[in-house]
């Protein structure tokens, strides 16, 4: 069979391709096949190859362009044994594809977060510092210490910043004298115009109603006892007042039980009271002269005192800061200060006396009790109105106290229309001493439908 010159040409170009790409198990032989094809092989440049592990498939690679094939130069039998010739002028590209994965970071963000929150806080204390002149940071609340000497003696450390405690709380109470304890108190209880004996008595007989009672009902009975216990007290003709109390030690003896109790039946264990009054003023005439004692164990031996009313006695009465009169408001206060852990009164009086210089020891009652009255109330304290809230100097302060307006609201809502009612109410002092009670109300309206 004849054929013509184009098929025999095409014949051999892929006899040729057929024989160059013949499948082997040795990478390098099919790497020297493949290298044939690359242009400008002139087969005298040896190229050494990497083995590789991989075998390639029977499958040969297709030819980019027939003509290329075609174009090539020499046959395979010119080819050498131990390497293969390439054109060095054409590089080995690589590509190298990756992939990448997002990371994850919950845990980083988190903390960027975070600390985030704690760099808006801290410059939120910081302009908070700048507004009320307190410290950007907590000051240290550290208690009061209490050691033993070699020789016996127990010597305590005062605690941290009680100092500057004192000092605001005092300040702050002078200032605002206002506490029922600054008028009513025990001590400014006693008759002016009577002898210095019997102002002692009357300071006496104010502590031994005072126990579990409030100053305004101790003042009350106080005021009854100057001038309701004798039948005929001497009045002055033009005024009216009580020239001189009938508060004394031989009223006392010579008044009826039942009258006395009437007399203080406001107070807290009126019963019990009524009678230990009885007793004192039968110790009183017949050891110390209608006086009372001028000594810490003289003043506790006599029945229904206590230390707490025999150490404010002796301050009060006889000037004498012998130790500090320790009530529930010093108690309470002291403790939720950090000043130190105690569980009752006494334990609190011995441990201020350990370290609170002697200078203080008769102010601290009053200044804390009235404290206690208005600001620091067992419930509900007000810390807001404290002198040390925001200064990190109180370690029982409520943070975020804010004081209520005293408005009285009222919403009604009536035929589709919301009305709020403001009401403001106020007192008003006449020249002839009535009150006037004004009361300022103001509404506003609002549609419901708005509302929604």
């Amino acid at each position: 069979m004849r054929t013509s010159k184009l098929s025999r040409d095409t014949g051999r170009i892929f006899n040729a391709i057929t024989t160059n790409t013949r499948s082997t198990r040795s990478s390098r032989t099919a790497g020297k096949s493949i290298a044939t094809f690359a242009l400008g092989y002139d087969g005298t440049v040896e190229v050494k190859e990497e083995e590789q592990l991989t075998t390639l498939d029977s499958t040969p690679p297709p030819a980019s362009d027939i003509e290329d094939v075609g174009s090539l130069p020499g046959s395979s039998k010119k080819r050498k044994r131990n390497g293969v010739a390439a054109s060095p002028a054409i590089p080995k590209t690589i590509i190298k594809t990756e992939r990448k994965t997002p990371s994850r970071t919950p845990r980083r963000k988190a903390v960027k977060h975070e600390e985030h929150e704690d760099d808006v806080a801290a410059s939120e204390d910081e302009d908070f510092a700048e507004e009320t002149g307190s410290p950007s940071k907590s000051l240290p609340k550290l208690p009061a210490k209490r050691s033993t000497s070699p020789g016996g003696t127990l010597r305590y450390k005062p605690p941290s910043n009680w100092d500057t405690i004192y000092d605001l709380i005092r300040d702050f109470r002078a200032a605002n004298p206002i506490a029922p304890v600054d008028t009513m108190g025990c001590e400014d209880l006693y008759h002016q115009a009577s002898p210095s004996h019997e102002q002692r008595y009357h300071t006496l007989t104010a502590l031994m109603l005072s126990s579990q009672t409030k100053d305004t009902v101790t003042a009350a009975a106080m005021q009854r006892l100057h001038t309701e216990l004798a039948s005929h007290a001497p009045t002055d003709p033009t005024t009216g007042k009580v020239l001189t109390s009938c508060l004394t030690v031989a009223n006392i003896l010579k008044a009826d039980p039942v009258h006395l109790d009437s007399l203080i039946g406001k107070v807290g264990f009126h019963n019990t009271k009524t009678k230990h009054i009885k007793q004192v003023a039968q110790i009183l005439q017949s050891q110390y002269k209608n006086d009372i004692p001028d000594t810490i164990e003289g003043l506790v031996s006599l029945p229904g005192v206590g230390p707490k009313m025999a150490y404010l006695c002796m301050s009060a009465a006889w000037k004498q800061d012998v130790g500090i009169g320790v009530d529930v408001h010093v108690h309470r206060i002291t403790n939720l200060w950090g000043w130190h852990t105690t569980k009752t009164p006494e334990q609190t009086r011995e441990w201020l006396e350990g370290w609170l210089p002697h200078d203080k020891w008769h102010e601290i009652n009053k200044m804390l009790v009235g404290l206690g009255q208005t600001v620091c109330l067992p419930i509900g304290r007000r810390c807001g109105e404290c002198p040390l809230a925001g200064r990190r100097l109180c370690k029982g302060e409520v943070k975020g106290w804010v004081k209520k307006e005293e408005k009285k609201r009222k919403r009604v809502k009536k035929e589709g229309v919301d009305v709020e009612v403001e009401k403001e109410e106020a007192e008003i002092k006449l020249d002839g001493g009535g009150v006037l009670h004004e009361e300022k109300v103001e509404v506003k309206q609002e549609s419901v439908e708005d509302l929604r």
